[in-house]
C-alpha cells in the first residue's frame, strides 16, 4: 500500500435506528447512513471505528470482494 493509499473498511446498515437514542441515529448519518441496506466505505481511521462500535449492533462490516 503506497502513502496515497488508505485502508477503506465498508460497513452495511442492517438494521432500523428507530426507538434509539439520538446520538445513535447521528452517528449512522455521521458514517453515510440512513437507510437498511445502505453501504458506505470510509477511510479506516480509529475515529471511524470508534464510530462503528457505537452502532456495532446497527451495522455490519462487509469483506472485500
Amino acid at each position: 500500500m503506497t502513502s496515497t493509499e488508505q485502508a477503506r473498511v465498508t460497513i452495511e446498515q442492517t438494521r432500523s435506528p428507530i426507538g434509539r437514542p439520538a446520538y445513535q441515529r447521528a452517528t449512522l448519518i455521521g458514517l453515510g447512513l440512513n437507510k437498511i441496506g445502505r453501504r458506505s466505505s470510509l477511510v479506516d481511521t480509529p475515529a471511524v471505528r470508534g464510530m462503528i462500535a457505537k452502532v456495532a449492533h446497527l451495522v455490519r462490516i462487509v469483506e472485500a470482494d
